[in-house]
């Protein structure tokens, strides 16, 4: 039998019902919010997977098409491989619940959110975020939760707890808070340029929330939560460390990790672990046994300790930088020939390069995602890390998990100081290519694409810079250290990775990963604080020195773009049938055209002459003719009664005999021919459009009075056509 749960957010009713579906899961629950309802499940393997030395743990989101009342498209028919959006939702479910799981939990965990159903007013990924942390804490898998979590926008500068869908279109900030009854656990923000202050605030009014929702899964599980099992603990003995220590004394291994060169501290870690592995051979065969499985976790772990140590006790880093200094720095523009933008940046071994390219706008991303409001995207930024850049020798299988995530993180970040599509009529693609990593890659990405934009004479309302906090705690909540740009080994045997992108003005991005329970307000405060000093230094002392404003022109292997906008009952007309007016155009300019349907027109060309041309050209299709109005027409029909002229591509007009001259004129054919130029005069528009024009109205008449076309001469008077 089932049981419901309901409390009230953000003025919604929240519902948990659970006990209804997916009873062989070690939990589950369905969630409801509004009309927005998501199937969360928890499942657990029955013993530890073998060989293995991390938790083993799974997190999906799946978007069903049916849950907004769509057919997937394409021949199959149904959900393919997971959406962008699926991913970056996953990842964002992931990141606060994985560190609250023992570290030693070897059990595979699978954590499945299927969201069914999608009221637009209620945001599916934060639900799905709740339904898992339901569903895990009333399972009997360990866990130390539960998690709440919330978006939070503001508009006009009020912060808003989980906004409705016309908020988000209008909001300055899209925050997701993840907490547990007493710290946050993960932050994700994108804004525009929000000062650091109202982001902290912004972050803590969340964090409030979140209190609640806790409170209310307290009470879900003190209802139907199930005991936790026990499992099979797995944790280094003591006696590895102590032979560990013979074979490398505590002070050698500082020597080992105290390095700035990542390839020379991994020939050091390397050759501590085979005199470790030879040291074992002189043993007993019964402690080898006891020593061989613990080898490379015994390595990993001493230097850990050694390195937190040596930060926390000695206040040294690994590389010998102060906690607040910033590796070595450089930035560089216009490193590869014939691309639209280019940039080179460096931080310490960490080099990013970046590639801008510029297209159509018909050349956006499409995005078939479960939000309605949101159809396609003009800017993209990928981000690739090859195997070599760690010097490890991997073969390439796309993107994963870790780079679409990564890519989204320095989009999110770009997004609010890009031109608007009327400024910039351009998609724009920029590629971070990762060449070499030693940390904070993601961070470098952002630099870098912000160098290479404005390379590429994208006016940016301004540069974009980004950078990376780490942290090492100790016993209590008051007893830390944080470290500015911190490197790969920091991150490694740190506890924190906190990501913060911005202007002068504000903050344009956050990130945050944890390997700790949650952090407090003051761990909080003083990362930002850290990265915005380490920002403005980098933008000013590093980026601006490269390149400080756009540049006003475009690359000469950019393609140019101008636009205009008619009405939308002329696309038509500019199209003509069967495509024959537009292909005409594109022919004869050598231009590519797209008409968007509410009338903008965006015409793309290398020939700058050729694109104003496709322009002037559209604009005269798509104009009204109006009386009196006077045209340089061209002569494409004649019949027995007169001449039909092209006042514009594709719009005729008849000229009567009695209209071409004061003279009389017998035949057509003895005055005019196809493809002679004239000067013409509106007199006359239909119902129907249909145009009349006069080439008499524009000559001088006759002294005397007016011969009268076809019937002879009066006096005074206007022909009257009959």
């Amino acid at each position: 039998m089932s049981q419901i749960f309901e409390m009230e957010l953000a003025g919604r009713k929240l519902k948990a019902e659970i006990g209804k579906v997916a009873e062989q899961a070690n939990g589950a629950v369905i969630l409801t919010y509004g009309e927005t309802t998501v199937l969360s499940t928890a499942t657990a393997s029955k013993k530890p997977r073998e060989g293995v030395d991390f938790f083993p743990l799974s997190v999906d989101y799946e978007e069903k098409m049916y849950s907004i009342g769509k057919i997937p498209g394409g021949f199959l028919k149904r959900e393919g491989r997971p959406s962008e959006n699926a991913t970056l939702t996953a990842r964002c479910i992931d990141r606060p619940m994985r560190p609250l799981f023992p570290k030693d939990y070897r059990n595979d965990v699978s954590i499945v959110n299927t969201v069914l159903s999608v009221d637009q007013d209620c945001a599916p990924e934060t639900l799905a975020m709740l339904g898992s942390s339901i569903a895990v804490s009333i399972s009997d898998i360990p866990f130390y939760g539960p998690v709440g979590a919330v978006n939070v926008g503001m508009v006009d500068g009020e912060l808003i707890i989980n906004p409705t869908s016309a908020q988000r279109k209008v909001t300055d900030l899209d925050l997701t808070v993840a907490s547990t009854a007493e710290k946050v656990v993960m932050i994700e923000a994108g804004a525009n340029e929000v000062p650091e202050a109202k982001m902290i605030e912004a972050i803590f009014f969340a964090h409030e929330t979140n209190q609640k929702i806790v409170a209310w899964i307290n009470e879900i599980v003190a209802a139907c939560g199930k005991p936790k099992h026990a499992y099979e603990e797995q944790v280094v003995p003591e006696y590895v460390f102590e032979a560990l220590k013979k074979v490398c004394p505590p002070e050698q291994m500082e020597e080992v990790v105290f390095a700035d060169d990542k390839m020379i501290r991994d020939e050091r870690v390397a050759k501590v672990t085979e005199d470790f592995e030879a040291y074992i051979a002189t043993l007993s065969e019964e402690e080898q046994e006891k020593m061989l499985p613990y080898v490379a976790e015994g390595v990993y772990q001493y230097q850990k300790k050694t390195v937190r140590k040596m930060i926390k006790v000695d206040g040294k880093r690994p590389d010998g930088r102060k906690m607040t200094e910033i590796r070595p720095l450089s930035a560089e523009i216009d490193v590869i020939p014939r691309v639209h933008g280019s940039a080179l940046f460096k931080r310490g071994q960490t080099q990013v390069l970046n590639i801008v390219t510029l297209g159509a706008m018909s050349e956006r991303q499409i995005l078939d995602s479960l939000d309605v409001n949101v159809e396609s995207k003009r800017y993209m930024h990928q981000y690739n890390m090859p195997s070599y850049s760690v010097g490890e020798t991997k073969p390439s299988r796309g993107p994963g998990r870790r780079e679409i995530g990564h890519g989204a993180l320095a989009e999110r970040a770009l997004v609010p100081v890009l031109p608007s599509p009327e400024e910039f009529p351009y998609a724009i693609r920029s590629v971070s290519e990762v060449v070499s990593s030693n940390g904070s890659t993601s961070q470098g990405s952002i630099c870098a694409s912000s160098l290479a934009l404005m390379a590429a004479g994208v006016p940016l309302k301004s540069a974009v810079a980004g950078i990376s906090c780490g942290l090492v705690t100790g016993e209590t909540d008051d007893d830390f250290v944080l470290l500015t740009d911190i490197q790969g080994l920091e991150d490694f045997f740190g506890d924190m990775d906190f990501k913060v992108a911005g202007t002068h003005k504000g903050i344009t991005a956050i990130q945050m990963d944890i390997k700790v329970k949650g952090l407090t307000r003051a761990i909080i405060e003083g990362a930002i604080e850290r990265t915005r000093e380490a920002r403005l230094y980098i933008l000013d002392e590093v980026m601006a020195k490269a390149i400080a404003e756009p540049r006003e022109h475009l690359s000469a292997y950019a393609p140019k773009i101008f636009s205009t906008k008619i009405s939308i009952s002329k696309i038509g007309e500019v199209v003509g049938p069967k495509g024959k007016m537009i292909n005409k155009i594109i022919e004869e300019t050598g231009t590519q055209i797209d008409i968007e349907e509410d009338g903008s027109v965006y015409v793309l060309g290398v020939d700058e002459e050729m694109c104003r041309k496709a322009i002037k050209t559209i604009e005269t299709i798509a104009k009204e003719i109006q009386m009196d109005e006077i045209y340089n027409a061209k002569v494409v029909r004649l019949a027995n009664f007169g001449a039909f002229v092209e006042l514009l591509p594709g719009k005729d007009a008849l000229l009567h005999l009695s209209e071409i001259s004061y003279d009389y004129v017998n035949k057509v054919e003895d005055v005019l021919e196809v493809g002679d130029e004239l000067m013409v005069k509106v007199i006359g528009i239909d119902d129907q459009g249909k145009v009349k024009v006069s080439r008499k109205a524009l000559l001088p008449p006759p002294e005397g009075g007016e011969k009268n076309g076809n019937r002879g001469f009066r006096r005074g008077g206007r022909n009257n056509d009959r």
